[in-house]
């Protein structure tokens, strides 16, 4: 690990332990979350960047191996749309990965106040999952755009629409998580709930 990130975390741990007890939670909020983004981020290049960037290839590859309409590099991370006229090669890469909208998801919900452990390493989880469905769902409508309108689309595809339709997702998890759930019974209570009744009736 390089030495700055790792005087980074010492520095972060040491700032978030004197928050801590002088109980300025917000504060506590604030500085654990973006803190902890920061550091998922710098750690994610060269370790997590491989894992995500072929689960998103994987999951696309299903698509196309159903449609044919376009073929997947796996080793270069790379997809070649089909079309007519013109077709696409579009690169599978850091930013198209999902890590970063994941990392900030996962951050803030560690530091969230409202939830207690099992809560947040559910929602941590289940955002995880959510995160990298409308992904792979995103570069789907990207790839169906593409073959059926042209090269000529791809930009709209990809840089419009298709980032239009990811983020509206991402806003609906980030309202369900942090804003309905404190309104009214949230998703992990109710998987609680059925948990329970699903042991009562086996117990």
């Amino acid at each position: 690990m390089n030495l700055k990130i790792l005087l980074g975390i010492v520095i972060w741990l040491y700032g978030l332990s004197v928050l801590k007890r002088a109980r300025l939670s917000a504060f506590y909020f604030i500085v654990g979350s973006a803190g902890l983004f920061f550091i998922l981020t710098a750690i994610s290049r060269p370790y997590w960047v491989w894992f995500f960037t072929h689960a998103v290839i994987h999951g696309v590859a299903l698509f196309t191996e159903l449609t044919n309409w376009g073929q997947i590099m796996f080793k270069m991370g790379l997809v070649y749309i089909n079309n007519v006229g013109n077709p696409v090669i579009m690169s599978i890469d850091y930013e198209c990965s999902g890590i970063i909208e994941t990392c900030a998801f996962v951050s803030l919900v560690a530091f969230y106040p409202a939830y207690q452990r099992r809560e947040k390493v559910f929602y941590g989880v289940f955002g995880l999952l959510y995160i990298y469905l409308i992904n792979v769902l995103r570069l789907n409508v990207v790839i169906t755009i593409v073959h059926f309108g042209g090269g000529e689309a791809f930009f709209l595809a990809h840089s419009v629409i298709g980032r239009l339709i990811f983020y509206v997702l991402v806003i609906v998890l980030y309202y369900n998580v942090f804003t309905y759930s404190q309104l009214a019974r949230g998703l992990y209570q109710r998987v609680a709930d059925w948990r329970d009744r699903l042991l009562g009736c086996t117990g």
